[in-house]
């Protein structure tokens, strides 16, 4: 290491070592991979747990019954060997025997049929909702075959069939559903051991069956760190605390690419940032975001560019529409709003906010993002109260209609479609703020035929009309950097879905 190095990393280690908790070391020694996240689970129950700290529990602890490969996004069996489409209603799945739960159970038709019609129960309140919500009934043809039927046709079935996971009936309805949030049993390969603090702490699953997408894990031990503090994190990575961290924000990656003892990836994603704007006064029947042309003001306001190269960095651009470029169905050609500060103004006073306005927004993911977003409002007069919780919160306060704006993003779960992230966010969904009719009819039609003109022609209707009324302010598209000890192998993948089971020591 050369001097400079030595003291570019003995300082950043003496700004930020007091304020690192105590912990036992990751590594190779004890075969324990540490990785960290800015989100605390806040249930170990998949259908239960948010955001894509929840996708990656349900990815550990889980098993669905379809596999979808993170890089060729091939479909492959899983905890169903075989599957069949008999109409555009009616799918058939062919069960793998001997599979086991982490409580010695096998694993039965009736698990499975257990576990999709509780996800399908809108008096569940599981997080996604349209993943189980187009399930009308699961029928047990025997001990290892069932068969879906829809409600509608289901375009995007198998992709939400895999984000779908089996949990054990019997065990699950006899401790209640608070206990299995604490102690969850699946079919993963890793089972949860034990939750303390911050950390939840997986062992491998010894008894993980063969056959499937998935695979037992070459490490014994992956604990889930919850550090909320990126400088914190950074410290960690560098003193050997923990193995492995993601969004690092570009400025930190990039004096962590000049240390010796770590590896960057910065690596493209499904993953998009945008502000959602409370259009229907869900928040406030006075709300001055119930104006068009305020909402447009703050679409103007915002320079996507500048962020996109500054602080998000990598291959971030700014994009035009309510979606990722890449998925079908997501049309680009809508009313684009460019940094326009004069512009923004006008449509102020025009709306009769010369003197602007104070407002409450929500932020969850990058601090320098929310402070330069709060910046550009400013400008044009929007005080923003910057309210920076965990994303759970953040999503239950939309969904308690208390967030005027919330400065979002969204992985689409890795679905290379636009009908994965459209009926999250409108068709009156628990998170839809803006209500519109227009909007709402396109989605659910869209999401109801198997026609994929149709269903193109439909997404354009509503991204249309989302930019026409800026119900969103759509901002850049969001790469991850991937941090990680020059001593372990995590394999990055193309849509975030990281698989900490095929992680392996150098």
């Amino acid at each position: 290491m050369t001097t400079s190095l030595r003291k570019n990393v003995l300082s950043l280690l003496a700004a930020t070592i007091a304020f690192l908790p105590v912990h036992a070391f990751a590594g190779k020694d004890n075969d324990t991979l540490v990785a960290a996240f800015q989100a605390k689970l806040p249930s170990l129950d998949r259908y239960h747990s948010p955001g894509r700290e929840g996708f990656l529990l349900g990815l550990l602890a889980y098993d669905a019954l379809v596999y979808r490969d993170p890089n060729t996004f091939e479909l492959k069996p899983l905890l169903a060997t075989a599957w069949r489409q008999v109409d555009d209603k009616t799918w058939e799945f062919d069960l793998r025997q001997g599979v086991k739960f982490h409580n010695g159970d096998q694993m039965t038709a009736e698990d499975v049929a257990y576990s999709l019609m509780y996800a399908a129960d809108p008096e569940n309140k599981v997080f996604n909702r349209m993943t189980g919500g187009w399930i009308e009934r699961v029928d047990i043809l025997d001990p290892y075959k069932i068969r879906v039927v829809g409600r509608d046709a289901a375009p995007l079935a198998l992709e939400y069939i895999i984000q779908l996971p089996v949990v054990p009936k019997k065990y699950r309805e006899s401790v209640g559903i608070q206990a299995f949030s604490e102690k969850p049993v699946g079919t993963g390969p890793f089972m949860v051991a034990e939750r303390s603090g911050n950390d939840v702490v997986f062992k491998r699953n010894e008894d993980y069956f063969e056959g499937g997408g998935k695979s037992k894990p070459a490490i014994g031990t992956f604990i889930y760190r919850a550090i909320p503090d990126v400088n914190t994190q950074v410290a960690e990575l560098i003193s050997g605390g923990i193995d492995w961290a993601y969004y690092i924000p570009s400025d930190q990656a990039e004096k962590l690419k000049r240390m010796p003892m770590v590896d960057v990836i910065n690596a493209e994603t499904f993953r998009i940032g945008f502000l959602t704007l409370d259009a229907a006064g869900l928040s406030d029947p006075a709300s001055p975001l119930k104006d068009e042309r305020v909402r447009k003001a703050i679409a103007y306001s915002m320079d996507r560019e500048a962020m996109a190269k500054t602080l998000v960095g990598g291959a971030s651009k700014p994009i035009p529409s309510a979606c990722t470029p890449s998925q079908f169905g997501c049309f680009a050609d809508v009313t684009q709003y460019p940094y326009d500060v004069e512009k923004a103004k006008a449509l102020m006073a025009e709306a009769g906010y010369a003197n602007g306005f104070d407002i409450d927004i929500y932020g969850y993911r990058s601090r320098p993002v929310a402070e330069a977003i709060i910046g550009y409002l400013n400008a044009i007069g929007v005080r923003a109260n910057l309210h920076w919780l965990q994303y759970s919160a953040v999503i239950q306060a939309r969904r308690d209609h208390k967030t005027p704006i919330v400065i979002d993003d969204f992985g689409s779960a890795g679905v290379n479609d636009v009908g994965a992230i459209l009926p999250f966010f409108f068709a009156e969904s628990p998170d839809d703020q803006s209500r519109d009719p227009v909007v709402t009819q396109a989605v659910k039609e869209a999401g109801t035929i198997a026609d994929q003109d149709k269903r193109k022609a439909l997404y354009e209707t509503a991204l249309k009309q989302i930019a026409d009324k800026a119900y969103w302010a759509p901002l850049f598209s969001m790469p991850v950097n991937y941090v990680m000890s020059k001593g372990v192998d995590v394999p990055v993948p193309a849509d975030e879905n990281v698989e900490f089971w095929r992680a392996s020591w150098k």
